[in-house]
């Protein structure tokens, strides 16, 4: 049986949220007892907590929500690329030595070993690597930390690409124990029919191996 890796963080009280972002909060509408056979939870959350997966409407007031995007690029061929400790943008030049035969799919992990806290200097892509991705036929990015920008941007320029090229977005991937190479990722959002972004249960499948 194929391998899975889990690449979703997990998600609870003490996620780290982008700051001002609502964080994870759970209550009990139900609970079992007398009168009552089950437990119902309410939950309040950032779309945007743990793995996620940004929509167009996220960084374009005219694009689309994430519960109206084509759920193609989310399922497919992958690449997973170390970049590890690359400094405070991911470079083409730290790319292009593992792009042979790219697939349409590229999660870049830069932890050793993901925080547990909000990380203010976390590690972003630089745009002209992201168009220079795009050239390649690649449709879905990814990347380990909170943002594909640094969390201090205000032009988000990175985002900024994905809008015009039409890539989609996958922030927050847990890929501390996942091997350089190629997948198959499933990672699917909800159908939230006017959110900027949904969180995703990510996963990485060990491709099958040649006969």
């Amino acid at each position: 049986m194929p391998r899975l890796w889990d690449i979703s963080p997990p998600v609870h009280a003490g996620s780290p949220v982008f700051p001002g972002d609502a964080r994870y909060a759970q209550a009990w509408s139900a609970r079992i007892g007398p009168g009552c056979p089950v437990n119902v939870a309410t939950l309040t959350l950032s779309p945007h907590t743990g793995a996620h997966a940004d929509a167009p409407l996220h960084y374009d007031d005219a694009g689309a929500a994430i519960g109206s995007v084509d759920l193609a690029p989310y399922i497919g061929g992958c690449r997973v690329i170390h970049a590890i400790g690359c400094g405070p943008l991911v470079q083409w030049a730290q790319l292009e030595p593992h792009l042979d035969g790219v697939p349409p799919r590229v999660l870049v992990r830069t932890y050793a070993r993901q925080p547990t806290g909000w990380d203010p200097a976390l590690a972003a892509f630089a745009p002209q690597a992201l168009e220079r991705l795009a050239d390649l036929g690649v449709t879905l990015i990814g990347i380990d930390t909170a943002s594909i920008d640094p969390a201090d941007s205000k032009a988000l320029p990175s985002h900024q690409v994905a809008r015009r090229r039409g890539l989609r977005v996958l922030e927050n991937l847990l890929l501390d124990d996942v091997p350089a190479g190629d997948y198959e990722l499933i990672a699917l959002p909800l159908k939230l029919m006017a959110a900027d972004a949904s969180p995703v249960r990510a996963v990485l499948r060990e491709l099958p191996h040649p006969a």
